[in-house]
């Protein structure tokens, strides 16, 4: 499940508004649009990412910036709680390592 919020920025915050959200590190997807609605830009946000893949992607929010006086920027996160259901998930109990455990006998 995600969540979808939207936020209004000026032109001149737009770009230090999407380095922030990138670096909340649960947002999966982002659309910045123009006041009138018309979608202007998007662009998946996944884990791992480095900043030599994001670079172009920031030059560009540079140039929109630059053109735009106001803009609207939707985040597409993903869901807290499901996200705990996941890690819970994938890690081993104690339990569970105890019996995937190496036996190693020694005489």
């Amino acid at each position: 499940m995600s969540i979808k919020e939207t936020f209004t920025v000026t032109g001149e915050n737009l770009l230090k508004r999407i380095k922030e959200l990138i670096a909340e590190g649960n947002v999966t997807k982002i659309t910045i649009t123009d006041k009138g609605g018309k979608e202007i830009m998007n662009f998946p946000v996944t884990l791992g990412v480095i900043g030599v893949v994001l670079a172009p992607i920031f030059a560009a929010v540079g140039a929109i910036a630059a053109l735009l006086t106001e803009c609207k920027i939707t985040v597409e996160r993903t869901d807290k709680s499901e996200e705990a259901e996941h890690t819970e998930a994938a890690e081993p109990t104690a339990t569970e390592e105890k019996s995937e455990g190496t036996n190693i006998e020694v005489h």
